[in-house]
């Protein structure tokens, strides 16, 4: 039996997805991505900020199982790359054969090496890049089917942010810094 594992960089899904405009949706996303690819785990990587709990809590109750990483502030900025996490979570969980194949995504080449490895021991499905004109050419030239969300934000996004009232602060709405 197929059993996939999703792996999502959160901070590169959250900062694509705004930069087009998109407020996501998590659990119309969960839905999409369990009707798409039947996922058996899927592991959403954020940063770890306190005051953000009901915020994690929720994506809980939509399915996403999160694995954190401690940040820091500097001068306003909450900084808490989830890079190395996933990466490790991935290798561990494919040595302990968590998984018959595997979907990551993201769009941040420096998950090349990931992709790399798991093509080598043929257990990637793909990866799904939040934007097209932003994947980067070390995922794309891997010869790995690549999904873009572009064409299917309007499924799981809430609304385009563009449209929202002009007094509407959105710069903190699902932060996944």
């Amino acid at each position: 039996m197929n059993k996939i594992n999703i792996y999502i960089d959160g901070n590169n899904l959250y900062r694509s997805a705004k930069e087009l405009s998109f407020e996501i949706d998590y659990k119309k996303f969960r839905g999409w991505l369990r009707q798409k690819y039947n996922p058996a785990n899927v592991y959403l990587f954020i940063g770890l900020v306190p005051s953000r709990t009901s915020f994690y809590e929720y994506l809980q109750e939509c399915g996403f199982i999160l694995v954190f990483k401690q940040t820091v502030s500097f001068e306003g900025t909450v900084k808490g790359n989830c890079d190395a996490e996933l990466v490790l979570k991935t290798v561990s969980d494919f040595y302990m054969k968590a998984f018959t194949s595997c979907i990551l995504v993201t769009g941040d080449g420096d998950f090349g090496c990931l992709v790399q490895f798991l093509q080598d021991n043929k257990v990637i499905n793909r990866v799904v890049a939040p934007d097209e004109k932003k994947c980067s050419i070390l995922l794309k030239n891997k010869n790995i089917e690549i999904t873009f969300l572009n064409e299917h934000y309007h499924k799981f996004s809430t609304v385009r942010l563009k449209e929202k009232a002009p007094n509407v602060d959105v710069s903190t709405s699902g932060s996944l810094s």
